[in-house]
């Protein structure tokens, strides 16, 4: 079997993590994050490649790259999840199997945040679970994968 690279991609504001509102995204670091991924990634015997940027541009042009390089994307699009139909319209370029997720639940939260333009192209959604959720996320796309290439 050949080996499976994910590109893991942070939007905007994740950057802050740990100090931006921790009662809502939790008190761990990005570079926690990344690091809980690593070592999942590590079991799962795979790649996780991330990237975190502030400006959507810079993550439509990491996902358009991602083809030939990764098997698959994890996604925290952060508020462009809820506005960007270009991270979409990117996702559904790639034609890559995606998941979505999100440190908070969020259709517990403001009405604006309830409507996804990602989870329309993405195989799953995964929120609510903090830092968890992309563990899960991890998880759950290379089962996807792997259960793809039997």
């Amino acid at each position: 079997m050949p080996p499976i690279s994910i590109l893991v991609v942070h939007g905007p504001n994740l950057n802050l993590l740990g100090q931006r509102e921790p009662g809502i995204y939790g008190s761990l670091s990005l570079a926690d994050i990344n690091r809980l991924l690593e070592l999942e990634a590590t079991k799962l015997q795979v790649g996780v490649f991330p990237v975190q940027s502030n400006h959507e541009g810079v993550l439509v042009d990491k996902i358009h790259s991602a083809l030939g390089d990764y098997q698959g994307i994890l996604i925290n699009a952060g508020a462009y999840t809820h506005t960007s139909v270009a991270l979409r319209d990117a996702i559904a370029g790639v034609n890559l199997p995606t998941v979505e997720v999100h440190l908070s639940n969020i259709y517990r939260r403001e009405e604006f945040r309830h409507h996804s333009y990602i989870a329309p192209v993405a195989i799953g959604q995964i929120s609510g679970f903090g830092a968890q959720s992309y563990v899960l996320g991890l998880q759950a796309l290379v089962h996807h994968l792997r259960e793809k290439s039997v």
